[in-house]
């Protein structure tokens, strides 16, 4: 349990870096994640030629893992159309309210009972989130994205927690990454519609960041976080990346200077989320002792 633990946190500390990277790529949000999605699944099926992890699953046994995938390309689309509708430090920071979300959606799928500790631990992140949406009326749209891609975000690991058992964590983020990829091939056109870029093709920059958000930032981290699924509830996954936005938004202000947009609120908010994280990263390491 304790490998599991760190293979979390340096998918978190990864994940940091996906807000700095979005804001870099300047290619419409659907169109970045479609890339993202589709260079981890060439990235993965080049290092099968030499692992011979990715197991080749019958279309029964294919479909629940594309569905997953398509929650995750969904959430990540609205994820990046809250980087850009607003900026890092708010999108990372409503994405803290994947701990709520998940503490109310996961015992309703994976039906277990109600655990008071993990609903007041998500009441308390949806208060940060509150007093950072109260702060600046500018940013709304942004935050709202951000909620809808915190609440698309807890759902994917309850459904992974069934799947590990079953498939090798590679197997997982091919066929889930393929699945997005594919669910996108068809949205993006109707997507474009509504938000018209003028070219499909990513320039040399954009094209660079892509790579290594695809590399590291996905096949890595998202391998790792499906690691440690095999030893961590899906809740305690979906609050330790809760630190998501304190490593993006410490990069933002160094990057992008964002600290100048945000005012008092924003850091009270930040305060009561990060203890949450404390308290819930207290109560894990009690377990690991015992």
């Amino acid at each position: 349990m304790r490998k599991a633990f760190i293979q979390l946190h340096i998918a978190v500390l990864l994940a940091g870096f996906t807000g700095v990277l979005g804001r870099l790529i300047v290619i419409n949000e659907s169109l970045l994640v479609w890339y993202r999605m589709l260079f981890a699944v060439i990235f993965l099926l080049i290092i099968s030629l030499f692992s011979k992890k990715i197991e080749k699953l019958s279309l029964k046994k294919m479909l629940p893992l594309l569905g997953i995938g398509s929650i995750i390309a969904l959430h990540w689309v609205t994820f990046y159309g809250s980087v850009k509708y607003a900026n890092i430090s708010v999108s990372l920071v409503c994405f803290s309210a994947v701990g709520f979300f998940s503490a109310v959606v996961d015992p309703l799928i994976s039906r277990r009972r109600f655990q008071l500790i993990e609903i007041l631990l998500g009441l308390m992140v949806m208060l940060g989130v509150y007093l950072i949406f109260h702060f600046d009326q500018d940013f709304r749209v942004g935050i709202i994205f951000g909620l809808i891609s915190a609440f698309l975000a807890a759902i994917f690991p309850i459904f992974n927690k069934k799947l590990i058992s079953k498939y090798s964590p590679d197997t997982i983020t091919f066929y889930e990454m393929g699945g997005g990829c594919i669910l996108l091939t068809f949205v993006v056109p109707l997507y474009m519609q509504f938000m018209p870029v003028q070219s499909y093709v990513p320039g040399l920059k954009d094209l660079i960041w892509l790579i290594i958000l695809s590399l590291f930032c996905t096949v890595l981290a998202f391998n790792l976080s499906v690691r440690a699924l095999s030893q961590i509830s899906a809740f305690t996954v979906n609050l330790t990346f809760n630190l998501e936005p304190i490593y993006g938004i410490l990069l933002a202000f160094l990057i992008f200077k964002e600290h100048l947009e945000l005012g008092l609120s924003f850091y009270a908010g930040l305060f009561v989320i990060f203890t949450t994280v404390v308290i819930q990263s207290i109560r894990v390491a009690k377990n690991l002792a015992t």
